[in-house]
């Protein structure tokens, strides 16, 4: 059974991690690099700095970007998602991700 939260960009994402106070409701996060008001990077920052709570400071994220440049995983991982997943996306590419990260 998966529950799936959407946020429309990096402040509303950082506000359901905060929203659910100190339990670790949920497992992963999939941040969208290119979000407007506070972008995938901005929250990822926060989230690692604890902004969004202590329970989520190590909370797995993986960065969903349409930019398959050379340097954007780096980029990425540099801002401190665990991983990185470029559009379009591939199911079983996603899934094994997810299963590997969750498991």
């Amino acid at each position: 059974h998966i529950n799936v939260t959407c946020a429309s960009n990096g402040k509303e994402a950082l506000a359901c991690l905060i929203d659910n106070g100190k339990s670790a409701a949920f497992s992963l996060v999939v941040m969208d690099c290119q979000m407007p008001e506070m972008d995938g990077f901005e929250a990822t920052r926060q989230i690692r700095a604890g902004a969004a709570g202590a329970h989520n400071i190590e909370i797995p994220i993986i960065a969903m970007t349409a930019n398959a440049m050379q340097g954007d995983r780096d980029k990425c991982i540099a801002a401190g998602m665990t991983d990185y997943l470029a559009k379009p996306i591939v199911a079983k590419v996603f899934t094994e991700k997810l299963a590997s990260l969750l498991n």
